[in-house]
C-alpha cells in the first residue's frame, strides 16, 4: 500500500500548498481521498494515471475537500473512460453533481456510481483485495474518515512440503485461508507443516477535519499509518477547537493512543509559512511524526 500526498493545505492554497487531496495505491488501484481545487493539476504533475482511480471518498462538502470534484469527473470522460467510477461522499454531493451536469448539457462517458455515506459510517467497499469503511469524525458540517486495507493473502504455502504431504493443488486455497489437510487414509497434515505465516492487513486511517477527540479511535486502533489534520499549532489551540480542527500536539497524542506506527500531520492553515514546526510540535509528543508535503510518498 502507497499514500501519495498532493494537495496538504486547507481552505487557500498558500506557499505552494494546495487544498486537500490524496492517493491510495493499493495492487494498480487507486483510491482518491478528497478532491481539492487543484486536484487534476497534481496527478498530472506527479504521474498518477488516471485511468486507475476506481474509488473516489469524499470526506464532507467544505470546498477545500471537494471543489476540484467536477472537473476531474468531466475530464475523465473528455479522456474516454469507460470503467465505473465509485464515488462515495455525503448525500448533497450527488445533486450538486448532477446539477453541474445538467446545465453544461453534459453526460459522462463512464458509469458514476454514487454512494451516500451513512451516518454513523459503514461499509463501503469489500472486495478480494481491499476494504473500505467510513466512520464519523467531529466537524462543523457532516463529516467521516476512512479506514482502508489491503487485506491480507492468507499464509504463504511452502510447495516443497505440499507435494511432501501429497497434497492436491485444489486444495491450497483452504491451506493459505489456515485449513488442516485430512488424508484419505484419515491422516492429519497439520498447516503449520506446509505453510508459514503470511503478511498481515495493512491498514491506513484517514482522518478528514476534526476537532480533537478521541471518539472514533476505535476505528483507527493498531493502523499502520494515521493521516490526522493540524490546522493549528498549540499556541493557536483555542482558534482550532472553535473551528472544530485540531493542532499538531492534539494529532500526536491521539497518534499515540492508536498505537500507530506513523502519523502524517497536514491541512495546515494558510497564516503558517512553514510547516517545519508542525513536525517538532507533533514529534514532541509521538517521535514517528511526519509533517507532510506535496508528493511525499509514504509505504506499508
Amino acid at each position: 500500500m502507497k499514500i501519495t500526498i498532493l494537495g496538504n493545505n486547507s481552505a487557500l492554497p498558500a506557499y505552494d500548498r494546495y487544498p486537500t487531496c490524496q492517493i491510495v495505491s493499493i495492487d494498480g488501484t487507486l483510491i482518491m481521498v478528497d478532491c481539492g481545487e487543484a486536484a487534476q493539476v497534481l496527478l498530472k504533475k506527479h504521474g498518477i494515471g488516471w485511468r486507475k482511480i476506481k474509488y473516489v471518498f469524499i470526506s464532507h462538502l467544505h470546498g477545500d475537500h471537494y471543489f476540484g470534484l467536477p472537473g476531474f469527473l468531466n475530464s475523465m470522460s473528455l479522456l474516454g473512460r469507460t470503467e465505473p467510477l465509485f464515488l462515495y461522499a455525503p448525500k448533497e454531493l450527488q445533486s450538486i453533481i448532477q446539477s453541474i451536469l445538467d446545465v453544461a448539457n453534459t453526460t459522462l462517458s463512464y458509469p458514476l456510481n454514487f454512494v451516500e455515506l451513512a451516518e454513523h459510517g459503514g461499509i463501503l467497499a469489500d472486495t478480494a483485495i481491499l476494504n473500505l469503511q467510513s466512520f464519523p469524525v467531529e466537524h462543523r458540517i457532516f463529516c467521516q474518515g476512512i479506514l482502508i486495507t489491503e487485506k491480507s493473502k492468507g499464509r504463504k504455502l511452502l510447495p516443497e512440503r505440499c507435494r511432501y504431504y501429497e497434497i492436491p493443488a485444489a486444495y491450497y486455497k483452504q491451506l493459505k485461508a489456515g485449513a488442516d489437510y485430512e488424508k484419505k487414509d484419515g491422516t492429519i497434515v497439520k498447516n503449520e507443516w506446509v505453510t508459514e505465516q503470511g503478511k498481515t492487513d495493512k491498514r491506513y486511517a484517514y482522518c478528514a477535519d476534526t476537532i480533537f477527540t478521541d471518539s472514533f479511535l476505535k476505528h483507527i486502533n493498531d493502523a499502520d499509518i494515521i493521516y490526522h489534520e493540524s490546522t493549528y499549532l498549540e499556541s493557536d489551540a483555542d482558534r482550532a477547537a472553535s473551528r472544530f480542527h485540531s493542532t499538531a500536539k492534539q494529532a500526536a497524542e491521539i497518534a499515540l493512543k492508536a498505537k500507530t506506527d506513523k502519523l502524517i500531520l497536514g491541512h495546515y492553515s494558510s497564516k503558517y509559512k512553514s510547516v517545519i514546526e508542525f513536525e517538532e510540535e507533533a514529534r514532541s509528543v509521538f517521535p514517528e511524526s511526519y509533517a507532510s508535503k506535496e508528493g511525499d510518498e509514504f509505504e506499508i
